[in-house]
């Protein structure tokens, strides 16, 4: 049964979940209607440009999210490790614990990336920059810092794969500790 639908926005988060479970590519339009409970007519009345610009919107929406909870955050702070701590819990928080995996990564690491190179591309550059001047922020040098954002990004993409895939959520949560302690003004 189709469900009706006021706005594009209020069906942003199942496409998300729809992408993130299934990819880009898995994520047929049949698929897409049954989770969402519209019909393709709706469906493309919200996205006349298909299955694309579904998967456009979606990462639209979690970068916009990203932006304002995490690098601006990282960005403004007059404390940046109050800054950096407040970007672990966060993360934490939209990771959902290491339960949710992340739909940069996933689409990243899928045969869609180049058709979606340009937001994966700003996501990842501007959540490095933002942590990676945070960081200098707290006095560590040039290229430590900019290693060590490199490394925290990479550990929590990598940690939610891992805790995924051993279907061990705690796994995430003690990765994201160890980062963090790596990031806290003593230990630089």
């Amino acid at each position: 049964m189709s469900r009706v639908v006021a706005e594009r926005q209020d069906v942003i988060a199942t496409l998300a979940e729809v992408f993130r479970e299934h990819g880009y590519d898995g994520a047929s339009l049949s698929l897409i209607t049954e989770k969402t409970g519209l019909g393709k007519g709706s469906l493309y009345h919200f996205f006349p440009g298909g299955k694309e610009e579904m998967a456009e919107a979606v990462l639209g929406d979690i970068a916009s999210w990203f932006q304002t909870h995490i690098f601006d955050r990282l960005n403004d702070s007059e404390t940046p490790a109050a800054a950096i701590d407040d970007m672990f819990a966060s993360v934490d928080g939209y990771f959902r614990q290491g339960r949710r995996l992340c739909l940069m990564g996933v689409i990243a690491a899928s045969g869609a990336h180049d058709r979606f190179s340009v937001e994966l591309n700003r996501y990842f550059a501007d959540w490095r920059t933002a942590l990676a001047e945070a960081l200098g922020r707290q006095g560590m040098a040039e290229k430590e810092r900019q290693a060590l954002a490199e490394e925290v990004i990479g550990g929590i993409q990598g940690a939610l794969i891992l805790a995924r895939s051993l279907d061990d959520p705690q796994a995430f949560s003690r990765i994201l500790a160890r980062l963090k302690a790596r990031c806290q003004p003593s230990q630089n």
